[in-house]
């Protein structure tokens, strides 16, 4: 494995694997105990139209997407929240809506557009060095959150109700969740792509539940799970010449498969 580090890509790769994982770690915990799954994925698809834009504008796509996604986010929170809309229909229009005005900035920008693929399915060996400062830039600002508002994102993650009735501003914290996802998102989508990404935000926490009930432990198993099986795909990619993203994320299915049947065999 140590031999593939001797090449520049690939040693950003690695950096880019443990932040990704640090993201994915820390707010897919909050993602699958409140079981967001799915409108986590709604935020990451409308993620799209932030990237056209920055082909529009001839501006780098990763930058303009992270204000696009956080509007996204509280779009699709505040829609569900304050509206009779519901909440999958909420994630379907901001998917749909998201994805099309993506392709449409696309369509309408001047000159071709590189690297669009990595975008939708990832390609965790063309992160720059510049977006790994970027990358670890967003993670600070998602561990700050989970930080300082550790207590009221765990009590509206796994009782809303009660979270309200005990004084907590559940409005606020819950698009303040959304918020994290949004900047998690971002962070992954140059490793596993905005098609992917969901798997990635949500296996390895997943994974993480059935061996424990605690919050923190739970972030901190996902995290390492994260890291070992993102290496783990990345170097079955450099190996047989595979898709990273694509990889890495095969192999936190097969992780996911193996712990469930781990599970029932112990149960039984």
């Amino acid at each position: 494995m140590f031999e593939m580090l001797q090449y520049q890509f690939m040693q950003n790769a690695v950096i880019a694997a443990f932040l990704v994982s640090i993201a994915c770690g820390i707010v897919g915990t909050y993602v699958v105990v409140k079981r967001i799954v799915a409108l986590s994925g709604g935020i990451a698809h409308t993620a799209f139209g932030g990237i056209g834009l920055g082909y529009l504008l001839n501006f780098d796509p990763i930058l303009t997407a992270i204000p696009w996604t956080i509007l996204s986010a509280l779009g699709i929170g505040t829609i569900s929240r304050e509206t009779g809309i519901s909440e999958d229909t909420s994630i379907g229009m901001f998917w749909a809506v998201g994805m099309a005005l993506g392709i449409l900035f696309i369509y309408i920008s001047s000159g071709y557009a590189p690297d669009l693929f990595s975008y939708l399915f990832g390609n965790i060996l063309t992160v720059p060095s510049g977006e790994l400062v970027l990358m670890g830039l967003m993670d600070v600002a998602i561990i700050i959150f989970a930080f300082f508002f550790y207590k009221k994102l765990e009590a509206v993650s796994f009782d809303e109700e009660f979270a309200k009735i005990s004084g907590i501003n559940t409005r606020f914290v819950y698009l303040l969740l959304l918020c994290m996802v949004a900047l998690s998102v971002v962070v992954m989508i140059k490793a596993v792509g905005i098609i992917l990404v969901i798997a990635l935000l949500a296996l390895p926490a997943a994974i993480a539940r059935k061996y424990t009930s605690s919050l923190l432990s739970m972030m901190g198993y996902a995290i390492i799970l994260s890291i070992i099986l993102s290496l783990g795909g990345l170097y079955l990619s450099y190996l047989f010449d595979l898709p990273s993203g694509t990889t890495i994320i095969l192999l936190l299915a097969c992780a996911f498969l193996l712990s469930s049947v781990q599970q029932k065999v112990a149960m039984n």
